[in-house]
């Protein structure tokens, strides 16, 4: 048996719950103890499966701090799981900082596949999905403006989330920095009884939530860039040069 313990990081569903997987359930189950983003979120789906295990709150205002005590657990040999509210975590969610200190102490790590917004909300999206950039939320103020102009000439698909109260303000200035003919495809409720994929222009998407409040997260999938005629033509002339 390992001297210290191990860190499992478990996706839980985004909305169903039929999602989860049995290896996820496994885990939790036989973990000493679980980490969640916001224990009372979490409460329901592990009543659900019937999960009994002390449970600590580990979110982005207090994960410097508790990231200590949770270390200590695993070099005392505790195997802790750690879960956010939905999705995988360390996506645009609490995770990282944890894992980043728990390998400076050479503890092993384990991380599960499953629920992620973005990946059902980029195969919806009918854009390409072989090359893409993943930016989450962007910032709120500070360095906002600077990121949407760096996200201009991008040219893999884009994704975004964004809350519902922000949305509209969102296209707003999608349509000032990537023009209002931009193809995006805004998928919200992913998994969930409501669910909904709108595709179009910026201002058509925009014209749309005009009339139909947002409700629930979104995944926003922007289609990249087209390439300047300098790029272009440097491709040619390299594809040129590979058929010789």
């Amino acid at each position: 048996m390992s001297a210290t313990g191990k860190l499992y990081l478990v996706p839980t569903p985004i909305g169903n719950l039929e999602d989860i997987t049995f290896r996820a359930l496994r885990v939790l189950k036989e973990a000493d103890l679980i980490l969640a983003e916001d224990t009372r979120t979490s409460a329901p789906l592990l009543k659900h499966f019937d999960i009994q295990k002390k449970v600590f709150a580990h979110h982005q205002h207090n994960e410097h701090q508790s990231s200590n005590e949770i270390i200590k657990f695993l070099l005392m040999g505790q195997n802790i799981a750690l879960i956010s509210d939905a999705g995988t975590p360390a996506i645009s969610d609490p995770g990282f900082f944890l894992v980043r200190e728990a390998l400076k102490f050479n503890i092993a790590i384990e991380c599960l596949p499953g629920a992620t917004a973005f990946v059902p909300a980029l195969v919806n999206s009918g854009f390409p999905t072989d090359k893409f950039c993943f930016e989450g939320f962007l910032p709120l103020k500070k360095g906002r403006q600077t990121r949407y102009k760096f996200l201009a000439e991008e040219e893999r698909t884009i994704i975004l989330y964004e809350s519902p109260h922000r949305l509209l303000k969102t296209l707003d200035e999608m349509a000032t920095h990537f023009g209002a003919d931009r193809l995006i495809s805004v998928s919200r409720e992913l998994t969930k009884m409501f669910e909904e994929t709108v595709r179009g222009t910026v201002t058509e998407i925009k014209t749309y939530y005009e009339t139909h409040p947002a409700k629930g997260e979104f995944v926003i999938c922007v289609a990249g860039a087209p390439a300047s005629e300098e790029k272009k033509k440097k491709k040619k002339y390299k594809d040129d040069e590979d058929d010789e």
